[in-house]
């Protein structure tokens, strides 16, 4: 089973998720696409709450969970509180353009506070892979240090392309991933 956390702005039937859903399913994997509330003045407790819903009963053990942009802070923040001793560890977990530190936004701070607990995120998941773009708008300089983090603290493989923006970049749309698909099923 997959669960795909959208990002800020975003809902669930938008850009790539559909596609990423559908190729999946003709696989024979189910894959479910919240939709969080108030994606344009996010609150970071009821996303968490509402992608705890969409998780809970899964087999953890296979299960990955994808988190783009925002939508992979709130999964850092799910695994930070998952139960990996009743529940055992999530399959895996992949990160597209997503980033691990404030970026600016102060609309989106409380989703960075406290400090993430990497030890127990990293405990919480079998394994974790990272697309992101080199040129993505919304981590822009911080980029590699987004990456390198995810990197160093989870043992993350990264994708990293030269181009693509923040898959999509604002105001734009993007009806397919097909990198996201390759490092989902590396972890399925």
């Amino acid at each position: 089973m997959g669960v795909l956390a959208h990002g800020y702005g975003m809902s669930g039937g938008e850009h790539w998720y559909p596609s990423v859903a559908e190729e999946l399913a003709v696989e024979g994997h189910e894959v479910r696409v919240p939709d969080f509330p108030e994606p344009f003045a996010p609150e970071a407790g009821a996303w968490l709450k509402e992608l705890r819903a969409e998780t809970e009963g899964a087999r953890a053990g296979e299960t990955v969970l994808v988190g783009h942009s925002l939508g992979g802070v709130n999964v850092l923040r799910l695994l930070e509180e998952h139960d990996t001793v009743a529940e055992g560890a999530f399959a895996g977990v992949v990160f597209v353009a997503s980033m691990n530190a404030d970026v600016g936004y102060e609309a989106l701070a409380p989703f960075f506070s406290p400090g993430f607990d990497w030890a127990r995120i990293r405990g919480a998941a079998r394994e974790f892979r990272v697309l992101h773009a080199a040129d993505d708008p919304v981590t822009g300089g911080r980029t590699p240090e987004h990456i390198m983090r995810f990197v160093t603290e989870l043992g993350a493989a990264a994708r990293v392309t030269a181009s693509g923006g923040h898959f999509p970049s604002t105001g734009g749309s993007q009806l397919e991933l097909p990198d996201a698909v390759r490092l989902i099923r590396e972890v399925l």
